[in-house]
């Protein structure tokens, strides 16, 4: 056997060079199916996939490979089901589309993915860009580049005017009059050519925005911005190519109409009345939180010029909402699947959604099973990932540190390994 411990890209050449198994010795297990804590465990794994799990510290042949997770607790990848990995917040951000092509877009979101990728977020679901975000989950995929395993929602669909039109907030000559090629539709006919656009880019999932938003250059964040019909048209459309529908909502309304036209998921949910509960549970609908976002949003608020006056005064009204309506969807029973909206603050913070989660009452394990077995069941894909178990993939990780007694140690993410291959050592 080899013990070996290397940089992470030293492990990886390792792992490519030689057809061999590799024996990740963990200290301690999160058995996230079950929400509880093994010890002494051995994960077998041999080329992308888990060979199998065993209790006790096992060694292999003198051909494998053995990682040493003795001190730390292992999981699996985490999942963050609302992240924007093109592009980052930032004072300059709302200049930055006059100044940045699309190459230069592109160049940053290798950065961003990278850091995702080590702050242990194998998976996450992107819901809104230019489409660089299309072209990055086929780089990754195709090996060309290290990140997450992305499903994209390519351009977020939106009405004229509304949150996710591109030419809010600049002069009347640069507004111009986007079309469904860009995301931005008036009346059910283009609402279904918008999705069809979106699905011809190479878009896994659609996402339009249900009612007004926050950092959007538009004075209204919470009304309704699509008709029924609209809605209706577009989650049909979606229906038909069989992928599914997240709608950003933090209005009640527009929440209501867009549950109505039977989309999948409730982004924010900001203020959400108990009837859309009631609706969500009868429906099936799932609610992503994104806390960590409006608490964000909240803090940049008030550092003087960060924002636009009209998204700061949004960003202190809404944005420490998000926190006490999530209490509420859970205590009563809404479905809830983790997310964050990176990149609504830096990328690689994801873990501080855990802190907030667990804040408003819901158990660190239970935090954790959301991101992992929970996200993978919301995704249809927990057959293949989710938790670590024999014939699965092998997106794993490991924290240094106890995060059933402290959820805050989701930051010390000290090993990555997805699909067999080690990414950070």
């Amino acid at each position: 056997m080899k013990k070996i411990i290397l940089s992470g890209l030293a492990i990886l050449c390792s792992i490519s060079a030689f057809s061999q198994k590799t024996y990740l010795q963990a200290g301690k297990l999160v058995d996230v199916r079950n929400r509880k804590i093994l010890t002494e465990q051995t994960i077998i794994v041999e080329d992308n996939k888990i060979l199998s799990v065993n209790a006790g510290y096992q060694n292999g042949g003198n051909e494998d490979l053995i990682i040493d997770l003795k001190n730390s607790t292992v999981m699996p990848g985490l999942m963050d089901m609302h992240v924007h990995i093109e592009g980052e917040t930032s004072p300059t951000r709302y200049a930055d589309g006059f100044r940045l092509n699309e190459a230069d877009v592109a160049f940053n979101s290798l950065g961003l993915a990278e850091k995702t990728i080590m702050a242990g977020f194998t998976t996450v679901r992107d819901l809104g860009g230019s489409g660089v975000n299309i072209a990055l989950r086929d780089a990754i995929n195709a090996g060309k580049v290290i990140g997450p395993r992305i499903y994209t929602a390519g351009k977020s669909i939106a009405p004229t005017g509304g949150h996710a039109d591109p030419t809010n907030g600049v002069k009347r000559d640069l507004m111009r009059d986007p079309g469904a090629d860009e995301g931005v539709i008036n009346g059910p006919y283009q609402a279904r050519k918008a999705v069809r656009q979106q699905v011809k880019f190479g878009a896994d999932l659609i996402k339009v925005t249900a009612t007004g938003g926050v950092l959007s250059v538009a004075r209204d964040g919470s009304a309704p911005q699509f008709a029924q019909d609209e809605l209706d048209a577009i989650v049909q459309t979606a229906k038909d190519f069989g992928i599914m529908v997240a709608a950003h909502a933090h209005g009640d309304e527009g929440m209501q109409r867009a549950i109505k036209a039977g989309v999948t998921s409730i982004e924010h949910g900001t203020m959400m009345s108990e009837e859309t509960m009631d609706m969500m549970k009868e429906k099936g609908v799932w609610l992503v939180p994104t806390i960590v976002a409006g608490m964000s949003a909240a803090a940049f608020a008030d550092i003087p010029g960060y924002y636009p006056p009209v998204v700061a005064e949004k960003a202190r009204r809404i944005g420490p909402q998000i926190q006490g309506t999530f209490a509420k969807a859970y205590k009563k029973g809404v479905k809830i699947a983790f997310g964050t909206d990176a990149g609504v603050y830096p990328h690689g913070d994801n873990y501080r959604e855990f802190v907030y989660m667990t804040e408003a009452g819901m158990p660190n394990l239970e935090a954790i099973q959301c991101a992992t077995y929970t996200n993978a069941i919301f995704l249809g894909i927990e057959d293949k990932l989710g938790s670590i178990e024999a014939g699965k993939l092998a997106d794993i990780i490991a924290v240094s540190g106890d995060p059933e007694q402290d959820i805050k140690v989701m930051k010390n993410v000290v090993f990555v390994m997805k699909e067999g291959a080690v990414i950070k050592q």
